[in-house]
């Protein structure tokens, strides 16, 4: 059978890696830029289209893939006369990978609907490398009969492809997920700095660490650069981090409620980028940590 013709929108690391990776299998792919050249010059290097409008793509495509950096990024690329739902194929599937809003997707969801067409929030787990290799976790949410039409392609990009629910759990679990993540990132390079400062070897306390239930894979993303010298374990920018944060922060206050164990990752993730550090990784929250206990007033209280 004939692969579905794939239009996909956000040629990041992620998005680029994801590229690939549907090339590697054939898949008929039409790209459009956005930032700069690099990326999908390589791309169609390889053999993806180019479009000029995120209508034309829309209209040359059986489904839409969209990977960008906030939601407002999504809502831009899908609205207006050039966007996405003005060329959208009636019964195309368009599918939201990155982090967005519950609320925003559910808005898009409904314009799409009197498009003809179907909309999935997936956001994604894992890095870059893992999206080459097809071994992403994909948290789908959307209308079943939608998401088995498309459970094939998402397999072929993820290793574990999980329907979740109603149009916007996707991104409700991804917000939870990536709050919880940052959390524990930031406690963790605290631990690191504050090792430091009492004189204590990094390697010792991450031993002693992983030893017990502490242990887990982000705590071994941030050893891996305190410890090993290597940020890339987890290629995810403090900008992007604090964005998610807050993303977090506004389901939550739409809920009626507040997050209490937030307060300490918005703020160090926010003081960062504050401090120049937006474009630098997550484990590099060592360093952040590490220089902000050598501020005069900073070492107690």
């Amino acid at each position: 059978m004939s692969k579905p013709a794939i239009g996909f929108i956000g040629l990041g690391l992620m998005g680029s890696a994801m590229c690939n990776r549907l090339l590697d299998l054939g898949y008929p792919l039409t790209v459009i830029a956005n930032r700069s050249r690099e990326n999908i010059d390589k791309l169609v290097k390889r053999g993806a289209s180019e479009a000029h409008t995120a209508r034309e793509l829309a209209a040359a495509s059986d489904i839409v893939m969209l990977c960008v950096d906030t939601s407002a990024s999504v809502e831009a690329r899908m609205s207006g006369p050039d966007g996405v739902t003005a060329g959208v194929r009636r019964d195309a599937i368009v599918i939201d990978f990155g982090t967005s809003l519950p609320a925003s997707t559910k808005e898009i969801g409904k314009k799409l609907e009197q498009a003809g067409a179907f909309y999935l929030d997936a956001p994604l787990g894992r890095t870059p490398s893992h999206a080459l290799e097809g071994n992403l976790n994909i948290m789908c949410a959307g209308d079943p009969g939608a998401f088995n039409r498309v459970e094939s392609v998402l397999k072929d990009l993820g290793e574990n492809v999980f329907h979740l629910g109603v149009l916007g759990t996707g991104h409700t679990v991804k917000l939870i997920n990536n709050f919880y993540a940052q959390t524990v990132a930031n406690a963790m390079a605290e631990a690191f700095a504050m090792a430091d400062k009492t004189g204590v070897d990094r390697q010792k306390v991450y031993d002693v660490m992983a030893a017990g239930p502490l242990h887990s894979g982000m705590m071994d993303f941030i050893k891996a650069y305190a410890i090993d010298g290597n940020p890339d374990m987890l290629a995810f920018s403090v900008k992007n981090a604090r964005k998610d944060i807050g993303y977090y922060a506004a389901m939550a206050e739409n809920l009626g409620v507040e997050s209490l164990m937030i307060t300490g990752a918005r703020q160090a993730l926010g003081m960062a980028i504050t401090k120049g550090r937006g474009d630098t990784l997550v484990p590099e929250q060592v360093d952040f940590f590490s220089a902000l206990f050598r501020e005069p007033g900073k070492t107690s209280g």
